[in-house]
């Protein structure tokens, strides 16, 4: 937290001839902000450091820092809606005033050089009490001469920072979330093929397919088949995004209830589509009379896919 006191007195006074490098704001009839109880005057964009900024005048003082009898100046960084999570501007910058009578600037600026953080909750720093109210209306101090004043700024950036982010986004495992689909494979026993895939179909807004290797796949190859859930459509992952699905596929058992199922949690992305298991189930324990596996040559597959989370880059 910026100790409030600490700001208001190490503040840097000093006099020059020479005008501001990046902004002037020329007001006129500036006594019409006074009088009118304007609040607050943001001028222009202007470009500094590779940054948009503006100057922001408070004729009447900031009332929201309880200004009184004072004008409040502040440097505003705009245009930031583009920039990454966490961004962080360091900048020291110096505000000026004209003394037309005498042509020269009255600058304030932090005291030894001190840098100023703008982030996404800060993005305005300079002094709710830049000059007395009084002194200024003063003609014979040369700050408002004919009802017009002259303004100004200079912005230098020291230091840039920016960090990444992500947004993990979690569900609860309900009815709705858990869609079930249903493969129904004819001829099992005459499957050719190194493997086979389901029709696509959407679970979680995410596109699917069961992949099945019926003679097995790599160490499982003659003894187990293999089966995996595939994701699909990569196009909804990309920037390191991750789906996290707890997952089932299930071979039904169709003279009983006691099916064949096996259960997973995973974390897919552009470089993991898949989920599942080498050695799904032997296929001695498949094709065995009696298990209800195969009927009619007939094996039916099942694939519940409820998807738990979702990870984003910010």
């Amino acid at each position: 937290m910026e100790n409030d006191f600490v700001d208001q007195v190490e503040i840097s006074r000093s006099i020059s001839h020479v005008p501001p490098a990046h902004f002037i704001l020329k007001i006129e009839a500036f006594s019409s902000l006074v009088e009118n109880d304007v609040e607050k005057y943001g001028s222009l964009e202007f470009d500094a450091g590779g940054y948009k900024w503006k100057l922001v005048v408070y004729p009447n003082g900031n009332k929201n820092e309880n200004v009184k009898d004072h004008i409040s100046v502040y440097l505003a960084m705009v245009d930031t809606s583009s920039f990454g999570l966490g961004w962080e501007v360091y900048v020291i910058f110096r505000l000026f005033v004209l003394d037309q009578k005498k042509d020269e600037f009255l600058i304030l600026q932090d005291a030894m050089g001190k840098q100023r953080r703008f982030h996404g909750l800060k993005l305005e720093w300079g002094f709710d009490q830049f000059i007395p109210l009084e002194e200024f209306i003063n003609a014979s101090n040369g700050y408002l001469v004919g009802d017009t004043c002259v303004f100004g700024a200079e912005v230098f950036v020291k230091e840039t920072k920016e960090c990444t982010g992500e947004c993990l986004s979690m569900t609860k495992l309900t009815s709705a979330s858990n869609y079930k689909h249903v493969w129904k494979i004819e001829n099992f026993s005459k499957l050719e093929d190194r493997f086979y895939e389901s029709e696509v179909f959407v679970a979680g807004d995410q596109k699917w397919k069961i992949l099945l290797l019926p003679k097995g796949l790599g160490e499982a190859s003659g003894s187990h088949i293999s089966m995996y859930l595939r994701l699909i459509d990569l196009s909804t992952i990309t920037g390191g995004s991750k789906i996290y699905v707890l997952f089932t596929l299930r071979i039904r058992n169709q003279l009983l209830s006691k099916h064949y199922e096996k259960k997973a949690g995973e974390w897919l992305n552009t470089s993991t589509q898949f989920g599942g298991w080498k050695k799904f189930v032997e296929l001695n324990y498949l094709n065995k009379a009696g298990n209800g596996f195969l009927v009619n040559d007939v094996c039916i597959v099942e694939a519940e896919v409820p998807v738990l989370g979702i990870s984003k880059a910010l």
